[in-house]
Formats: structure tokens, sequence, C-alpha cells
């Protein structure tokens, strides 16, 4: 019997921008071989081009949480079983509103979590936390999420805004 052996993931050395946010994540992946906190970290150091690792940490830990209480019930649970334990614990650490805001009030709500952070750098951070997220969990598990929240978020996501025609 022949044993299939995973191949080695590279992290990437561009921004996340550079490749296809919509390539699911490597199916012999599974929430047991999640990947690390140092791995989400050093994406989104990557994505937002930060000059440290503490500064995406830092800004890691200030976007998950706000996510999380957007994210409701098993897709809020399967986020966090996707993520790394520190990032689960993150998510699932405030209670999930009961009403769905717009991206821009989301983007708002984090900048005041921010230090000194203007509308533009809380748009920016909020996005180099989000835009990881397509490379780390599974694709249909970031579609559920966008349709649980409003219209706008996708971007967020790096992700093209889709439209239903009426």
């Amino acid at each position: 019997m022949t044993a299939i052996t995973r191949p080695q993931s590279t992290t990437p050395t561009t921004t996340p921008t550079t490749t296809p946010t919509t390539t699911p994540r490597d199916p012999l992946d599974t929430p047991s071989t999640r990947p690390t906190w140092d791995e989400l970290v050093e994406a989104v150091r990557n994505t937002g081009q930060y000059t440290t690792t503490a500064e995406a940490a830092r800004v890691t830990r200030i976007v998950l949480p706000a996510l999380g209480v957007h994210v409701t019930g098993e897709t809020r649970a399967e986020l966090a079983r996707s993520l790394p334990e520190e990032a689960a614990r993150l998510v699932t650490s405030r209670t999930p509103v009961t009403r769905p805001v717009a991206a821009t009030e989301f983007v708002d709500d984090v900048a005041t979590r921010i230090k000194s952070a203007t509308p533009a750098r809380a748009r920016w951070d909020v996005s180099s936390v989000l835009a990881t997220l397509p490379h780390m969990v599974d694709t249909p598990l970031i579609d559920r999420m966008l349709a649980q929240l409003p219209q706008g978020y996708a971007l967020l996501f790096g992700l093209p805004e889709l439209t239903h025609a009426t």
C-alpha cells in the first residue's frame, strides 16, 4: 500500500491579492490539521504588509472577535474549528449580535478598538485579516459566512461582491 503524503505548503512571499481568492484549501486539510496561529499571523502580516508579526497579531486579535459576533450558529462553530485554537477562542469570545450591521458599520466598530485608527486604516486592518480567511478555510464556509452577512462584506474578504439580478 502506497502512502499518500501531503505536499509541503509554502508561505506566500507576495500579498494574497496575487493568488486567486476562491481557491479552496487542500482537500487533505481537516480540522485536525488546521493552520497554526503563527501561520495565520504570518498570512495577515503578508496581506497587510505589516512590518512586524506583533502588529499583525495585534490586528488579528481585534478583528476576529468583531467578526465572531456577526457569524452565528453552525457557521460560527465551523469557522472556529477551521482556525488555530487561539483564533477560535477569539471568534467565539463575544456574544453574537442580534442585528447584523453593514460592512461600513463593522469597519467603524473595529476602528474604535484600534488606537488612533483612521477610517482608511481600519478598512486596511479589517481587510488584511478577513482577506486571509479564504486561504485558510474552505470556500463553502466563506460562502456561508457571506450569506449571513449583509451585502458589502465580500470586498472585505478580498472577494467580488456578487448580487442577484431582480
